[in-house]
């Protein structure tokens, strides 16, 4: 017996596929129609975008900048931040200086302008790179380098300057010598205590931190302590290095820290791919095979000898690199170091360098450059803290 649904033989007629567009009007369009969308749909998953209704499909890929638009967008502030950097750095140079320009005398002043204007490009150098490697390796956006005493340390060593020696002492440390003796006192504790909280069997960043966050407190309460005994006068004094301040750099400091500087961002930068792991954390960079506590105590090395050069160049300044390197993540908008650490040392510039032109040119107080930074960076972290609601 012979099925139903089988069509009799040399009766001429065949089997219907159900799926087919029927013979209706209009259904040759229906068919055409839905294999030009079958042809879109596939190529837009073939580039690797998302289809969108109306418009062609977006080209991305796996890179640091995944999108065209993500690629413009980064160039474009790399190039706004450069012509900003270099209008800040030849209006210090330039601005408000009595000769023409074709006057030798006008390049005598600039030439006196141009320790400044290193020293600030330094200083941005160290506190951008230092941070956002900090943070990168600390796996936490929040805290910043200062919280391993660095500031503490230089408050404390500028107090007992004056407590045991008096007011010359403080003339004294404007020297090359007690400068490297504050980079070597620096380095050596940031060392002396990487190398005995990170190479035992139980090693923790959480614990070093916390132990770094006990001996800043101790050193500041030691030197609030020297700081009650002092006169007036004295006070007056240490108080005005206590600040940061561009003032407090001077020239004989340049031939040791400017090697320093370089050192330190130039090991930072060829650890971009490296720091990029470490971003992943613990597990996922040791999975990956790398040496985490190796490269850990590598990155803190470099991260330390730049916070060291800045306390010890310019004085206090804990807001700074937190500023820039948040700044950074928002405009950079991407995990790749190699690409966040020029726009932070370019925000860093923008930052410190614009602060210093106006409050020095427009305002004349160029002394309260970091009491504006400071304000500025820590209303910025209180908006950070209250938007994520965490540390």
């Amino acid at each position: 017996m012979r099925a139903k649904d089988e069509s009799p033989a040399g009766t001429g007629t065949e089997a219907v596929d159900p799926t087919a567009v029927t013979d209706a009007p209009g259904g040759d369009r229906l068919s055409s129609a839905n294999e030009a969308g079958g042809d879109r749909s596939g190529a837009g998953v073939r580039d690797g975008g998302l289809p969108r209704r109306g418009s062609a499909s977006v080209r991305r890929s796996s890179g640091p900048l995944p999108t065209a638009k993500s690629a413009r967008r980064y160039w474009t502030m790399i190039i706004v931040l450069s012509v900003a950097s270099a209008g800040i750095a030849l209006g210090i140079l330039a601005w408000d200086n009595p000769m023409p320009i074709t006057d030798p005398g006008f390049w005598l002043i600039a030439e006196l302008r141009l320790t400044n204007l290193v020293v600030i490009a330094m200083v941005a150098l160290c506190q951008s790179f230092g941070t956002v490697a900090f943070q990168t390796v600390t796996n936490n956006r929040i805290i910043t380098p200062s919280i391993m005493g660095f500031e503490s340390l230089y408050v404390a060593i500028q107090t007992s300057a004056m407590y045991f020696f008096g007011v010359t002492a403080i003339v004294e440390l404007k020297g090359l010598v007690p400068f490297v003796v504050q980079l070597v006192l620096m380095v050596g504790l940031s060392l002396a205590l990487y190398g005995w909280l990170l190479s035992g069997r139980h090693s923790s960043v959480a614990l070093m931190l916390l132990i770094g966050v006990v001996i800043g407190g101790g050193l500041g309460s030691v030197a609030t302590f020297m700081q009650r005994t002092l006169t007036p006068s004295e006070f007056d004094v240490l108080s005005a290095r206590l600040f940061g301040s561009i003032s407090n750099a001077d020239s004989s400091y340049l031939p040791v820290s400017i090697p320093l500087c370089v050192l330190a961002c130039l090991g930072l930068y060829l650890c971009s791919s490296r720091l990029n792991v470490m971003a992943l954390g613990r597990d996922m960079t040791s999975n990956l095979g790398l040496n985490y506590k190796g490269e850990l105590i590598r990155v803190l090395f470099f991260v330390s000898i730049l916070m060291a050069v800045s306390v010890s160049m310019i004085g206090p300044m804990v807001f700074l690199g937190f500023l820039v390197a948040m700044l950074a993540y928002q405009f950079a908008d991407t995990y790749d170091h190699k690409r966040l650490f020029p726009m932070a040392a370019l925000l860093g510039f923008v930052v410190l360098g614009g602060a210093y032109f106006v409050m020095k040119n427009i305002f004349y107080a160029e002394g309260v450059v970091s009491i504006i930074i400071e304000i500025v960076g820590g209303g910025a972290f209180l908006l950070v803290i209250l938007r994520k609601g965490r540390l």
